[in-house]
């Protein structure tokens, strides 16, 4: 198998764990392999300057559909997820406001 596409095919790979990680909810190993995925991609950078022909080119494209779609699938999963986090995140600031507020008067 040319470099290259052992590269993408493995990145696809990842992606696809972090989709499956994130329609599960298990946030910390989507974590741990967004880290995995982002060391991956710094390694590629200097590879992906090598030429390569057409048939490679195709196979290289398709690749990076699948990691796009396993990507915008993966913000499907954690934006909502996001917003309720912070929506959290407000409430527990105010109530501690407000906790602050009367405590320091009493």
């Amino acid at each position: 198998m040319n470099p290259v596409i052992n590269s993408y095919q493995q990145l696809s790979n990842l992606t696809a764990q972090m989709r499956v990680a994130a329609t599960q909810g298990e946030w910390d190993l989507l974590a741990e392999l967004e880290q995995q995925c982002s060391f991956y991609v710094e390694r590629m950078k200097a590879q992906d300057l090598t030429p390569i022909d057409e048939d490679v080119r195709l196979q290289k494209v398709a690749l990076i559909h699948k990691i796009l779609a396993d990507d915008a699938a993966i913000r499907d999963q954690t934006l909502p997820w996001m917003a309720q986090l912070q929506q959290k995140i407000k409430g527990a600031r105010s109530e501690q406001r407000v906790l602050q507020a009367y405590t320091a008067k009493y």
